[in-house]
């Protein structure tokens, strides 16, 4: 429910009580004594979903220069507000928020700018400890405390409601945030490779929590286009806006932290995959929330606008629209490679099963690992690596053919097997493994 407290120019008092009265609005009017160009001040509860409609029809009394104030009430003991909630309560899916409160919802959203340059730095610093150091719940600490569901939110509630300002501070603020969160992670992961900090070695990608980001996959559009329809239902439906907060800092933070650690690691192909996963998070999580916008009703009409145009959304939409297809081609690539590395897989334990029949070797689970080369973002096979175990001295050439030919019979163009020999020997009462490589196939 909302309380609604409206300042009334002079001569306009009548028509507005016109349209209270015509909608069964319970009002209270007082006169306006200040000299300041006013004639009243009404007062009344509204249904929140009535706010909107109600604030629409106002709009066609032309009161140019009234104030409209909107607040929540707690509870409203009224006939006539029963009978006005009921006619409310008929259609829809629940209470919606309207456009002139969601507006101010909005813009409260997004932080002072100082503020939130600082919050970023922290998250930035939190993030890439937390991604260097193969921590999950560093990495979750990092998205709590980061601002970003406001200017996300901000910038496509400008673009609905024709409010220039909002619009532009909300697509400023991402750009300038995604900037520092990159640069501050930058700073960190060189002083960390300074200070020989990295886990590894040099090869910092082998980093669980690191290599998804800079090569993800079509999965990755789903955090960031699900962040984006849940950030605006929690604005318009009056959900926990702090976790869906968390929710689109998820999609940002840590790929934006893992485009910095690797370019601080000179790994140009990884920090490219990194930042195109950023670069289509920002685009999903702006599309997502402008669509769910426009399909909730919400237009660029209020109180004291001109009739809306569709062109600046239907402009906007489409932009995002074709970025988005444009940058997730190579995430469409890594997703291919992963449904042929899973089949491939597959394929070759089926086949190495067989070769092994009747050998002295046998093969357990997981005994077979396709290996990928480190030419991030797009990868491709380097090799498939195949463990072997048994008794006998040493290892079979003749097995190892057998399962490059077998496994090869699957794949077209050129094919390295590497054969592990995993040799139990007895040494007296002690018993012993040693491990012996044969590797078969093209440019081994």
């Amino acid at each position: 429910m909302r309380y609604l407290e409206i300042t009334v120019p002079k001569g306009r008092r009548q028509a507005v009580i016109e349209i209270l009265e015509a909608e069964g609005v319970d009002y209270v009017v007082s006169d306006e004594t200040s000299e300041r160009g006013y004639t009243a001040v009404i007062r009344f509860p509204l249904p929140t979903r009535a706010v909107e409609p109600v604030l629409d029809r106002l709009a066609e009394a032309e009161i140019d220069g009234a104030r409209v104030v909107v607040i929540d009430a707690e509870a409203v003991i009224s006939r006539d507000f029963d009978d006005l909630l009921e006619r409310y309560s008929h259609g829809g899916t629940g209470e919606r928020t309207s456009r002139q409160v969601l507006r101010t919802k909005a813009d409260e959203l997004t932080p002072a700018f100082s503020t939130y340059v600082a919050m970023l730095v922290i998250s930035a610093v939190v993030a890439t400890a937390g991604l260097l150091s193969d921590s999950p719940a560093i990495v979750v600490g990092s998205m709590v405390i980061a601002p970003l569901v406001g200017p996300a939110l901000a910038a496509n509630v400008g673009i609905v409601t024709a409010d220039d300002h909002l619009r532009t501070t909300g697509f400023r603020y991402q750009l300038v945030g995604i900037v520092i969160v990159i640069g501050a992670s930058t700073v960190l992961a060189l002083l960390a490779r300074l200070a020989g900090l990295e886990p590894a070695g040099v090869d910092i990608v082998i980093v669980a929590e690191l290599e998804e980001r800079v090569s993800p996959n079509l999965l990755s559009l789903a955090v960031a286009l699900g962040a984006g329809v849940a950030g605006i239902l929690s604005l318009t439906r009056g959900f926990s806006e702090a976790i869906v907060g968390v929710m689109i800092a998820a999609a940002l933070i840590p790929p934006a932290s893992a485009v910095g650690i690797t370019v601080a690691w000179g790994m140009d192909g990884a920090a490219i995959g990194a930042f195109i996963l950023v670069v289509v998070n920002v685009l999903s999580i702006n599309a997502a929330a402008l669509v769910t916008l426009w399909i909730a009703g919400y237009r660029p009409q209020g109180l004291f606008e001109v009739s809306p145009t569709r062109r600046p959304t239907i402009t906007y939409a489409a932009v995002f629209g074709v970025a988005l297809l444009v940058l997730a081609a190579p995430l469409a690539g890594i997703t291919l490679l992963e449904i042929r590395t899973t089949q491939l897989k597959s394929t070759a334990e089926e086949e190495v099963l067989t070769a092994v029949d009747g050998s002295g070797y046998h093969a357990g689970e997981d005994s077979v690992e396709v290996v990928l080369n480190d030419d991030y973002p797009i990868r491709s096979v380097d090799r498939i690596v195949v463990t072997v175990t048994g008794r006998d001295p040493g290892p079979q050439p003749a097995l190892g053919d057998r399962i490059y030919e077998n496994i090869s019979a699957h794949v077209s163009g050129p094919l390295v097997v590497e054969v592990r020999y995993i040799v139990a020997e007895s040494h007296g009462n002690r018993t012993g493994q040693r491990m012996v490589v044969h590797t078969t196939g093209a440019d081994p």
